[in-house]
């Protein structure tokens, strides 16, 4: 009876594991309609330099120095600083460009060597634009995951860094997935499905969009336009998909009392993505970081409240004279 129990249950798991290798190829991923090339979609100031093997759009504003090089956040692209481009760009020189996976830059799908979405390659790009552009040090202004990718830039290459500007960044959570489920990424059945999962953002993006506004009334069409055009882009399915897959717990709560260089943490106090308590807490633990709170604003102070932004970053700048 035994031997006809465990016979019986060998077959129901082999049985499983089949279905579970082979029924995610049979789910069809039709292909992408209405992707436009790049070309058809950059603007008269876009520009592209190639950095790491990659393509990246970036535009420039101003002259001289600081440098400021802005970072945004997931499922944006450069098109979320236009706020802020020209205030900045009377302070010095401004370089916004889109990080990998998003906005216009080219998103590659094969590479050798490590993977250009990882959180490492992404902050290696940061020094290579700079480098590409003739950069020295700048200030990085980061915002949600851009302020991650902005925070391991300065850890990494502390060197290169002047300061940061942390807007509602994204430090103690938004690492991606569980980590016993991210080695089921990188398999061939989920590559087929990360399509399919990854084109769910093009119908969630416009309440993503109002849940980071305080006051949603704000958000007009033609913003909406400015954060959906991008997923006009071929294989932008693809490539965020790779940029999730390649998510993982940045650490970089650990690595705080590493930081040796100014620090101004902005968050609004109605950040419903990453709890505003999180940027408070975040000054908090960085030696000697201003924090500012702007009231009645959310997750983007730079697109809902560009002025009260801009006064923070001039005081910041003004305290460090």
């Amino acid at each position: 009876m035994t031997k006809k129990i465990l016979r019986g249950l060998g077959i129901t798991l082999a049985v499983i594991l089949i279905l579970a290798l082979v029924v995610p190829f049979l789910i069809p991923v039709p292909p992408l309609e209405n992707t436009l090339p790049i070309e058809d979609l950059t603007d008269a100031d876009s520009r592209f330099v190639e950095v790491n093997g990659i393509n990246v759009h970036y535009k420039m504003y101003g002259a001289g120095e600081p440098t400021f090089i802005l970072l945004h956040g997931f499922g944006a692209n450069l098109f979320a600083w236009r706020e802020v481009v020209e205030p900045l760009a009377k302070l010095g020189t401004v370089i916004a460009y889109d990080r990998p996976a998003f906005g216009l830059t080219e998103r590659p799908l094969e590479w050798e060597g490590e993977n250009p979405y990882s959180q490492n390659s992404q902050a290696e790009l940061v020094i290579g634009l700079m480098d590409a552009l003739k950069v020295e040090r700048a200030i990085l202004v980061g915002n949600s995951a851009g302020g991650t990718i902005s925070l391991l830039t300065a850890l990494n290459f502390p060197e290169r860094i002047q300061s940061l500007i942390l807007v509602d960044p994204a430090v103690y959570a938004g690492g991606g997935a569980p980590a016993f489920i991210r080695p089921l990424f990188g398999t061939p059945q989920m590559k087929h499905l990360g399509q399919l999962i990854a084109r769910q953002l093009q119908a969630q993006v416009p309440e993503i969009v109002r849940l980071a506004y305080h006051d949603p009334s704000q958000v007009t069409p033609e913003i909406m336009a400015g954060y959906m055009n991008p997923l006009n882009v071929e294989n932008w399915d693809k490539a965020l998909w790779e940029l999730t897959a390649a998510s993982s717990e940045s650490g970089l709560a650990q690595r705080l009392p590493e930081l040796n260089l100014p620090v101004l943490v902005i968050t609004g106090d109605d950040d419903r993505i990453v709890p505003t308590e999180q940027s408070i807490q975040l000054a908090g633990e960085i030696a000697n970081a201003a924090l500012v709170v702007i009231p009645q604003c959310g997750h983007f102070p730079h697109e809902e409240r560009p002025e009260e932004f801009m006064q923070a970053v001039i005081d910041f700048l003004a305290a460090q004279k």
